[in-house]
C-alpha cells in the first residue's frame, strides 16, 4: 500500500496480474515468482551544481525478471520517481516483452529530478554518475541490463550513458549495445524516435479493423473520421497523433501539463505544436477553447482517448465521466486497477499499456541486434533486392513486348518506383508493424477464449510465455 492508504502502482499491476492468473493452470509458486521483482537498486550520489553547491540525487534501477536476459527498460527523469514506480514499470516491461516476443526480462530506472530545474551540463553530470553507479553494481551491460529513453529523457542522455559505459567496461567491442534510443550516428537505428507512437497507431488501427468489436461500441470499422483526444504531446503522444491524423482521424482535444484545449471541429496538430513552441503553452490556440484543468481533456466526448503522459490519470473518481468509446493506453499505467473495472463495466474498450506502447521496446530490440551484429539492417541485401527487382521488371517488359508488340519501354519512373531494396527504416517499420499486428490478434484471441477484456487477455498471454521460459530453464517442473 502507498502512504495515502491507496494501492501502490506495483500493487495495482499485481492486482491486474492476479485477475488474469485465474485463467491459467500454473502452480502458485511459479505465479509468485513471475510477478515478484527480482532486484531493486536504490542509490544516492552527489553532484556539483553550476553554482558550486552540492546536491544529493536519488535514483533507482529495478530488474523485475531474469527469465530472459538481458533485462530491458527505460530511464525516466521525474521528481515523483520512487522505488515502487520503477518496480511497477519494470513489471510492465516484463509482460510487454513477452507479449511481443522480444527476448528480454523487464527493467526500469529513474532519477528523482525535474529536469527543467537543471542545466544541460548538470544533466550530463547526473546521467554520467548514474551510469557509473549502475556499472559498479553490474546493473548495466549488453548482456545484463539495457536502458532506453523514457519520460524526461531522450537520445542525448542515451549517448552520455553509452559514452560513460564504454569508458569503464572491459568489453568495448559490444559497448554500443549497453543502451538503446541513441542517435543514428552513435549506433542508433532509424525509426526508433517515432517507434512507440507508431506502435500505438498500429495497435489502434488493428483494434478498429475488428468489425464485430466496433459494432458493439457503436462505431464504424476503420480509423477514417474517428475523433481522438490525446493527453501528452511528448514523443509518444505527438507521433501517435501524427499517424492517426494521416490515417483520417480528427483531433478534438489535446492536453499538456500547462492545460488543455478542445475544438469539436478539429485541431491541426502541427499548428498546435508551433503555437506551443512560440508561446510556451498550448493554451489560447486560435479557434480552440481552453479547459479549466489539464485533466478535463480526459472527459471530452471522443471515439478514442489516448493517455500518453504518466500513470494514474484515470482513477475511480473520474472513470465514470470518461466519454470515450476506446481508451488506448500509450502511457504506462494511466488507468488504475479500480478505474479499469469501472471502464469495463461501462463497456469501454481498453487497449492495454503492456501491448499498446510496446513499439518502443520492439524497435529497441532491433537496435540492440544492430549493435551486436555491427552491421546496419539492410546493408547486406538492399542493392541486391533492387537489382533483382529491376531484372524481374525487365523480363516482364520483354514478355509484354513480345506478346503485344509494344515498342515502348517501361517508363523509367515506374522502373525506379518498383525496383528498390528495403532501407533500414523500411525494415524497422515493417518489423514493427508485423510485431504489433500479430500481438494484437494474439491477445484478442485470448480475450475471446476466456470471455474477458483485452488487458486480461494480454496478461494471460504474457504469463503463459514467461511460465514456459521458467520451465524450459528447469527451475519449475
Amino acid at each position: 500500500m502507498s502512504t495515502t492508504g491507496q494501492p501502490s502502482f506495483f500493487d495495482q499491476v499485481n492486482t491486474m496480474f492476479d485477475r488474469a492468473a485465474v485463467f491459467t493452470s500454473h502452480p502458485e509458486g511459479l505465479l509468485q515468482q513471475i510477478k515478484s521483482c527480482n532486484s531493486v537498486y536504490q542509490m544516492g550520489f552527489p553532484i556539483v551544481r553550476d553554482n558550486g553547491e552540492i546536491e544529493v540525487i536519488r535514483a533507482y534501477r529495478a530488474e523485475h525478471s531474469h527469465h530472459k536476459q538481458p533485462t530491458k527498460g527505460g530511464i525516466r527523469y521525474a521528481a515523483v520517481v520512487d522505488a515502487d514506480e520503477v518496480m511497477a514499470l519494470a513489471a510492465l516491461m516484463t509482460y510487454k516483452c513477452a507479449i511481443v516476443d522480444v527476448p528480454f526480462g523487464g527493467a526500469k530506472g529513474g532519477i528523482a529530478i525535474d529536469r527543467r530545474q537543471y542545466s544541460k551540463r548538470e544533466l550530463e553530470r547526473i546521467t554520467r554518475r548514474y551510469t557509473f553507479e549502475l556499472a559498479r553494481k553490474n546493473f548495466i551491460g549488453p548482456g545484463v541490463d539495457v536502458p532506453a529513453p523514457d519520460y524526461g529523457t531522450g537520445a542525448q542522455e542515451m549517448t552520455w550513458i553509452m559514452d560513460t559505459y564504454t569508458s569503464v567496461t572491459d568489453n568495448p567491442l559490444d559497448a554500443l549495445a549497453c543502451v538503446t534510443g541513441k542517435p543514428v550516428g552513435h549506433g542508433g537505428v532509424r525509426g526508433r524516435v517515432e517507434a512507440t507512437g507508431r506502435g500505438v497507431f498500429f495497435g489502434i488501427r488493428e483494434a478498429c479493423e475488428v468489425e464485430s468489436d466496433m459494432r458493439s461500441l457503436g462505431l464504424p470499422k476503420g480509423l477514417e473520421g474517428k475523433t481522438i483526444v490525446i493527453q501528452g504531446l511528448g514523443n509518444v503522444g505527438y507521433h501517435a497523433a501524427k499517424f492517426m491524423v494521416e490515417a483520417g482521424a480528427r483531433i478534438v482535444g489535446l492536453a499538456e501539463y500547462e492545460g488543455a484545449i478542445q475544438n469539436p471541429d478539429g485541431l491541426h496538430l502541427e499548428d498546435v505544436v508551433e503555437h506551443r513552441s512560440s508561446t510556451g503553452s498550448i493554451l489560447d490556440f486560435p479557434g480552440a477553447k481552453n479547459l479549466a484543468r489539464s485533466a478535463d481533456a480526459l472527459e471530452l466526448p471522443c471515439d478514442v482517448l489516448i493517455p500518453a503522459a504518466l500513470e494514474g490519470q484515470i482513477r475511480d473518481d473520474n472513470a465514470g465521466r470518461i466519454h470515450a468509446k476506446i481508451v488506448a493506453e500509450a502511457a504506462n499505467g494511466p488507468v488504475t486497477a479500480s478505474a479499469d473495472r469501472i471502464l469495463n463495466q461501462r463497456g469501454i474498450m481498453i487497449i492495454p499499456d503492456l501491448y499498446m506502447n510496446a513499439g518502443g521496446v520492439t524497435v529497441s530490440y532491433f537496435e540492440w541486434l544492430r549493435n551486436l551484429s555491427h552491421v546496419r539492417h539492410g546493408r547486406m541485401n538492399r542493392r541486391f533486392e533492387a537489382h533483382n527487382a529491376r531484372r524481374i521488371l525487365q523480363v516482364v517488359e520483354s514478355l509484354v513486348d513480345q506478346r503485344l508488340g509494344t515498342p515502348d519501354a517501361m517508363p523509367s519512373q515506374i522502373m525506379t518506383d518498383l525496383a528498390f531494396g528495403a532501407s533500414e527504416k523500411d525494415l524497422v517499420n515493417s518489423g514493427l508493424e508485423d510485431t504489433m499486428v500479430g500481438a494484437y490478434h494474439e491477445i484478442h484471441e485470448f480475450a475471446q477464449l476466456h470471455d474477458t477484456d483485452l488487458r486480461t487477455g494480454a496478461f494471460v498471454s504474457a504469463i503463459d510465455k514467461i511460465a514456459t521460459g521458467y520451465t524450459q530453464l528447469g527451475i519449475f517442473p
